[in-house]
This record gives structure tokens, sequence and C-alpha cells, in this order.
């Protein structure tokens, strides 16, 4: 695509880390101060109640997507449907499930036809304010566009519905309750139920999947109560220089990679945080090297998106390949600065991996101080966000949307 190809000249033109105009790091300090948010919170104007958290902007709405409940409402529908699946097996929710903030639990996901694709689901927790989508893919900024990948990908199969455009419009016109929803949301359309109008509804309703509930928010909203003495210790080491987490899981949004309504640009990273090198060059596994596989730069090798730690505890396994099980292990593998593989054909040692992020460097804890760190992230964890009926599934046992086996 000619604009595609535009954003990669553009990416060939910065620098290798920070790909976005404006990039500010989290902030040098330390002792928690850096998760406050932008210094003055843009009021949001217009009908669509946004329900923000406080201290919260409003997402960055792209032109012409006008914000509406209708609008919210049905792609709500659509995102819990199975039958926006070629074989009418697997919705949205099947691999983002509210209850692991919209993640699988799988270290890779599987998509409807069972092909296992190369890469963990990622969150959508706060995905309205993710300026770049995908774990490497500099140039899905869309939400809207994006949700055209697992409708139709065919590499890899996600949602299968490839060449079945007819047969999903068809699907869903035919449901009494689409007709109604859909005239509703999309009222000055002749045709209402279209592709576009599909993708466009699912993007407004993953924008309100906002997340800012945590007890790290409520102790920073003053209740001191919220944080324990041992997570407040974590808070402190982790935005340490000592740590250096913050530099890449800073801000509101605990990654580096964060955009919001009145920010005077979005912020886009990608690091590699030493977890291959097995060529000892810097070398990933194929068909999963990250930024490199767009702008074919050798330095890029291996820099994946610094997704965000809210509801970090839920998200398991970790990293873009799901190769990491546990929290305790993700640890393991920042205190050593890089994972070693002793054996297979992804062999090698991370740590000396030479597009290393200048972050990722060995650290060492007490017992004490790494109990501390997990208390912290684990305090990231917003139950209201996984429990909020606004995001659960609003069709009712025995609908077609759950598919034949309900």
């Amino acid at each position: 695509m000619a604009g595609d190809a535009r954003r990669r000249l553009r990416l060939a033109r910065v620098g290798p880390v920070a790909l976005a105009a404006g990039l500010t790091l989290a902030g040098a300090g330390c002792g928690g101060d850096e998760m406050l948010g932008p210094d003055q919170v843009v009021v949001p104007t217009g009908p669509f109640d946004w329900r923000l958290p406080d201290g919260f902007p409003a997402p960055r709405v792209p032109e012409g997507e006008e914000m509406s409940a209708e609008k919210v409402d049905l792609g709500l529908h659509l995102f819990y449907d199975v039958r926006l699946s070629g074989n009418q097996t697997q919705s949205c929710a099947s691999c983002h499930r509210q209850e692991l903030a919209f993640t699988d639990g799988l270290p890779v996901a599987e998509g409807s036809t069972g092909q296992l694709h190369p890469r963990n689901s990622m969150s959508l927790t706060n995905a309205g304010y993710q300026p770049a989508l995908n774990w490497a893919n500099p140039n899905e900024v869309n939400l809207a566009h994006q949700a055209l990948t697992p409708l139709f990908g065919e590499d890899p199969v996600e949602l299968g519905l490839a060449g079945m455009e007819d047969q999903l419009l068809a699907r869903l016109e035919a449901d009494s309750t689409y007709q109604r929803l859909f005239a509703a949301a999309w009222p000055d359309r002749g045709t209402p139920v279209s592709v576009e109008t599909i993708t466009r509804s699912l993007a407004a309703f993953q924008r309100t999947l906002i997340s800012g509930d945590s007890p790290v928010d409520r102790y920073r909203r003053g209740d001191r109560s919220a944080l324990s003495e041992s997570a407040r210790r974590g808070q402190a080491l982790f935005f340490s220089e000592r740590l250096e987490c913050f530099h890449c899981h800073g801000g509101l949004g605990f990654t580096g990679t964060f955009d919001f309504e009145g920010k005077s640009a979005p912020e886009i990273e990608f690091h590699n945080n030493g977890l291959y090198n097995i060529d000892g060059v810097g070398g990933y596994p194929p068909h999963n090297t990250g930024l490199h596989e767009f702008t074919e730069r050798p330095e890029d090798m291996g820099r994946f998106k610094a997704p965000t730690l809210r509801n970090i505890d839920l998200t398991a396994p970790y990293m873009h390949d799901g190769s990491i099980a546990t929290l305790d292990e993700v640890l393991d593998h920042y205190m050593a600065g890089g994972r070693a593989i002793v054996s297979g054909p992804f062999a090698g040692v991370g740590s000396d991996n030479p597009n290393k992020s200048g972050f990722v460097k060995p650290f060492s804890l007490t017992g004490e101080e790494r109990t501390s760190v997990l208390d912290f992230l684990r305090a990231l964890t917003d139950s209201s966000f996984i429990t909020d009926p606004r995001f659960a599934n609003p069709w009712p046992a025995g609908s077609p949307a759950h598919g034949s086996g309900s």
C-alpha cells in the first residue's frame, strides 16, 4: 500500500528506538510520580460519556470517527458474536477474554481453523490510547482498519472470513437484534450493515475499554491504604534508575506507546529486550523478527512494542511469543539483562544481543525487594475493569451469537 510505503520511509528517517515525534521518556526521577498523567487533562467535549477514571484524558479519536453510545453497543454485540468467524466458532472475545484483561491465557493465539499464530494475544486494556496497535507493526494505527486483519487475514488465519464478506453481511442482516442495532448506530446509512460499519463499530467499543482503577491508581488519588508497604517499596524500585523499568513502561499507560486527546504528538516505541540472540549478532526466530519485518534495518531486529503493564498479573504468559510463563520468570529475565537459551534452534545469549535496549541491563534484588516489585506489579490489577458489565457478553444464552455449542 502506498500509505504503508510512506510510513516505512518516515520510519527509516528516525531513530530505531523512539519512532514518533515528541518522544519523551517517562521521567528521570523516582518514587512513582511518573504515572500521574498529563499536567492538564483535556475535558472531553461532545455527547459521548467516556466515564473516564479521575486524571485520565480521553482517547484521541480519529477524525470522522465520532463516538456514540449506539456504535459502542453495536460494537459490543459484534465483539462477542461467533458469526464473525468463517466457521462460526470464534468471536473477537475468544482471544480477548474480559476476565484475563482481554487476553486469552495462551502462549500464542489460536485461530478459528486451529492455526497457531506466531504471537501472543495482546491485551485490549486501554486499546484506544494505543497509537500503534500490534506487537511490531508501526503502520497499524487505526482500530477500525486493524479489525480487518483478524476478520479477513489469511496469514495467519484468525476469524477466517476471507472471501466470505457477503456471507458475513447476510448473517448479520438476518438477525433482528442487528437490524435494530445497525439502524440505531448508523441512522444516515441507507444500507447500514457493511464491512465498514462493522469495523468502525468494533473500534468504538474497543475505545471504551479503559482501565484506571487499580490499587496503584487509587493510591495515586490519595487513598494511602490502597497499596501495601511492600507494594510502595516496589513502586519506588520500579521507577528507579537502578531497575529502569519505567523507561519502557512508564506514564499513565505503563507503556511507552501512548496517545490521548490533547497530547502534542503520539509516542510509539519499540525495544529489543534481549529475549533471543540465535546467531550471536542479534538474530531472532524467523517470521518473528519484530520491527525489522517492516523497516528491514538490521538494528531493528527483535524490536517489539513494550505492552502496557496494567493488569499484567492477568495476562500470562508473557513476551511477544508467550515464551515466559510467569511474572517471577519475567523478573528473572530482566535481572539477568536478557535470556540465555542453552540448546535448541534458538540457543543464544540474549543479554549479549547487540541490538538490546540500553535500559535492559543486569541488576540484583534482595528477596524482600523482589517480593516488593512483584507486589507492585500485581497492584496494577483493575478488578472493576474485568468485571464491568459494560464490557461483558451481552448475548443471552441460546443465542446464535454463541454458536452451535451454546
